[in-house]
Order: C-alpha cells, then sequence, then structure tokens
C-alpha cells in the first residue's frame, strides 16, 4: 500500500474586475471533500486547479507540495459526465494514450472486462463508463485527483460501487484526491477530510466525521440536513 500524498493549497483566489469570487485556503491530507451548495466556487476552484478559467478571471495559486501541479500530468480529472471525455465514434481502446499493457492493468483495477475495449461509449453503461474514464484519468500516474461530482447520474448500487472503487485506488496507488460535491453521504464514504465553502470561503472544515456529527455552522447542517439522511460513518 501507498502513503496517500499530501498537499496544501495556501490560497486560491479567484477575481473578476468587480469582486473577488472565491478566496480558501485549505490542506488535502490524503483525500478531502470539497462541498457546497451550487455557486458556493466549488467549480472554480477546480477550474482554476486544471488551469481552465477564463482569460475574464484572475487567478492566483498559492501551493505546498512535493510536486508540480500539472494538468495532465501530475494532475488529473475524473468529470461529472464521461460522455464529456470520450468520443462516441471511436473505440474505447484507441481514446487511451499509453501502451496495451498499460490499459489492461488499469482495466483490471477497475474490474472491467478487456472486451469492453472493442466497444464504442455509447454501447456502455453509466457505471461502465465512469470506470473507463476514472482509468483515463489514472494513465498518467497523477499525484493529484480531481473527481468533479463523478457518481451523480448513477443510480445507488453503482454509486456504492464506483466509489468503493475509489477508496481502493486510492488507498493502493497513493494519490491525493480532491473529491468535489455537493452530496455529504458520498463524500462521508471517501474522504478522510471536509471542506465547507460557501460564496467562495471557507465555512468550516476538518475531520469529516467529525464536521458530519457536531457541524458548527448553520450552513453545514444545511446541507447536512437536506442531503446526508442515514448517517453511516465511515471507520
Amino acid at each position: 500500500m501507498s502513503k496517500a500524498k499530501d498537499m496544501k493549497l495556501k490560497r486560491v483566489l479567484i477575481k473578476s474586475q468587480e469582486r473577488v469570487l472565491v478566496d480558501i485556503a485549505f490542506g488535502i491530507e490524503g483525500s478531502v471533500a470539497l462541498v457546497g451548495q451550487s455557486g458556493s466556487g466549488k467549480s472554480l476552484t477546480l477550474k482554476a486547479l486544471l488551469g481552465m478559467l477564463p482569460s475574464s478571471l484572475a487567478c492566483e495559486i498559492e501551493i505546498e507540495a512535493d510536486f508540480e501541479l500539472r494538468a495532465g500530468k501530475s494532475v488529473a480529472l475524473v468529470p461529472q459526465n464521461p460522455f464529456t471525455a470520450l468520443s462516441p465514434l471511436t473505440k474505447i481502446k484507441d481514446q487511451f494514450f499509453v501502451s496495451s499493457e498499460r490499459v489492461q492493468e488499469l482495466f483490471g483495477m477497475l474490474d472491467l472486462p478487456f472486451e469492453l475495449l472493442e466497444r464504442y461509449p455509447p454501447e456502455l453503461s453509466g457505471g461502465q463508463l465512469q470506470r473507463i474514464v476514472i482509468a483515463m484519468a489514472l494513465e498518467s500516474e497523477p499525484k493529484l485527483l480531481l473527481l468533479d461530482e463523478p457518481t451523480t447520474a448513477l443510480d445507488p448500487k453503482t454509486r456504492e460501487r464506483i466509489l468503493q472503487l475509489l477508496l481502493k485506488l486510492h488507498q493502493e496507488l497513493g494519490f491525493a484526491m480532491l473529491f468535489v460535491t455537493h452530496d455529504i453521504n458520498s463524500a462521508a464514504v471517501i474522504c478522510h477530510n471536509i471542506v465547507v465553502i460557501k460564496n467562495g470561503t471557507v465555512v468550516e472544515s476538518g475531520i469529516t466525521e467529525e464536521i458530519l456529527r457536531s457541524p458548527q455552522s448553520r450552513y453545514t447542517q444545511t446541507l447536512i440536513e437536506s442531503n446526508f439522511k442515514n448517517r453511516n460513518f465511515r471507520q
């Protein structure tokens, strides 16, 4: 088992001409969930780390880590909708940029049958497609894996399977993991720490189980009440 990478976002500052949109700082100690309602700044933070913000926004990022923040190399993304990362007219095997041996290794890690390599994305289920884009994200052996609501469109059984696979891979491969979501239930499954943001600022942060058991802000309490009905915490 590899030791999970840690890093510290000393500051992520995103500004438009009119105002500051995001001004946050937090550590990624192995795995952390970035949680908040729509418009809280989650997606902007993710895009900033990937270097994908529009030119109309100014961005400053200060990090403390033993690797350089480079999208496609040290940093990889698992998107919410796998169709955004896959060409529907291209066989699965031709959408990877590593050797066939490496692709088969990745498929083995994600419990994917090799026969899917000869098929096209529209022929596969949502759960299979999401596991394939996870395999694609891992092909460059990233130090930081960004997860953008990766289980939102999945049924409960498939969602649980994907979460357990991500937790297993995180523990075995040792990448740091930032899970951007509004689904606190899913965050509790795979993230040791949680950061709650509102209007581009951190409301509270800490160990996931402790925050969920005893939230200090009314905003966090509201998030928990709205989407976390069964409080089953990871040991």
